[in-house]
């Protein structure tokens, strides 16, 4: 005779209005780091492409660390959310988002003491972000905490970005122009687009574990 677990319970009260508020938070800092490492890119592109206006070019610099902070209040934030999805995955979240503030602003400050930029500097940021977004969009994926087809879109983002580095390197396609930028764009809808607007909407969706299962057995979610 087998005996069950109890369901894991809804979040309620101070629980599920921290949830929203990470939400809203999280949706919100989404879109500022895009758009401040959009121009913040613009900038510093211009200035190697010969614009002579420094003072863009520290902006744009300023910018894309200002993005990389906003990037680790991401990882922080959505941290105690996945950890309740699988503990040992989500930590590196975190991290990871870590390490791309790292490299970002590493090449950042290179850019500013040496004027010119690290070769191939875009595609050493990639590497920690797709590597993090995947750890990111799986979780979400496998929890159902937002929808199927908004994590399925991230996770092939991530995917792509990820796989899109060694090809580039390898001079197989250029992930900055022609074909090679569709590899961006489907993380870039996510990150702009989809997932801050269903956070900003709806937040993390409940998730219920089943009314009852062998004692031992491990709930899909946090496989």
């Amino acid at each position: 005779m087998s005996t069950t677990t109890p369901a894991r319970p809804a979040p309620t009260g101070r629980h599920a209005g921290s949830r929203r508020r990470i939400a809203t938070t999280a949706g919100i800092l989404f879109v500022a780091q895009m758009v401040m490492a959009m121009v913040g890119t613009s900038l510093t592109e211009a200035f190697v492409d010969g614009a002579v206006d420094r003072d863009q070019m520290t902006l744009g610099v300023l910018l894309m660390m200002g993005s990389g902070l906003a990037v680790i209040a991401i990882g922080l934030l959505m941290y105690p959310v996945l950890k309740d999805v699988n503990p040992h995955l989500a930590v590196w979240y975190p991290v990871l988002r870590i390490a791309e503030f790292s490299v970002s602003a590493a090449c950042g400050i290179y850019l500013l003491a040496q004027s010119e930029v690290v070769p191939n500097h875009m595609l050493w940021i990639y590497v920690p972000t797709g590597l993090g977004g995947i750890v990111l969009t799986y979780l979400l994926l496998v929890s159902g905490l937002v929808p199927r087809a908004i994590a399925l879109l991230g996770l092939v983002g991530y995917v792509a970005l990820t796989v899109g580095v060694p090809l580039d390197l390898l001079g197989v396609l250029d992930m900055g122009a022609g074909p090679g930028l569709l590899l961006v764009v489907p993380g870039g809808l996510f990150e702009l687009v989809f997932l801050p607007a269903w956070l900003l909407i709806k937040g993390f969706r409940t998730v219920h574990a089943p009314q009852s299962r062998p004692t031992g057995a491990i709930h899909p979610a946090i496989r």
